[in-house]
């Protein structure tokens, strides 16, 4: 069994277990979630995320903690989907919808509008990829969305606008948004 702990907010130091069996499943490390949120300010109010290859949810569930109004968490294993809610339970996280969807087709036929997307899907795929060019073709809609990647190897960001960007070890990471 794997777990989490949230770093900060009103869920700070509360641990989140998930089943760490699940092909390409490697939670964002603490470090790496630290520098995250202090790039995007710790208190979330009044912004709304998706975590859309959600995992074990350590982003999405440190952006409830930050006071995010809304977070949706797309995950298309159901394994990962029951860790998920087990987890919104365990917190009485009323502003989580857990979605089990193939992530890029969620992105397709969302409606709703998002202040913060986590791009964090397993390195061993295209997924990444397929993403943000997906972002490219419905760029009117992700314009103005502050877009966090989280990578192996440099994804083409020629059309992106990069805002920040670090490694930690072999895991490379950025904020980005449409230009």
């Amino acid at each position: 069994m794997g777990q989490v702990r949230i770093i900060g907010g009103k869920y700070r130091s509360r641990i989140l277990k998930f089943k760490d069996n699940i092909d390409g499943l490697r939670p964002t490390t603490d470090r790496i979630r630290e520098t995250l949120f202090n790039w995007l300010g710790q208190d979330l109010t009044g912004k709304r995320c998706l975590d859309l290859f959600a995992g074990s949810g350590a982003l999405g569930f440190e952006a409830l903690s930050r006071n995010a109004v809304a977070v949706t968490m797309v995950e298309v294993d159901k394994t990962v989907i029951q860790d998920l809610k087990t987890n919104k339970e365990l917190l009485n996280a009323v502003n989580l919808n857990v979605v089990r969807s193939n992530g890029l087709d969620y992105l397709k036929r969302m409606d709703g509008k998002i202040n913060v997307l986590f791009l964090d899907p397993p390195y061993a795929t295209t997924l990444l990829k397929q993403s943000l060019d997906l972002l490219i073709e419905l760029k009117d809609k992700f314009k103005d969305v502050i877009i966090y990647i989280e990578y192996a190897q440099l994804p083409d960001l020629t059309v992106f606008e990069i805002l920040k960007q670090s490694k930690a070890g072999a895991v490379h990471y950025a904020l980005i948004k449409i230009k």
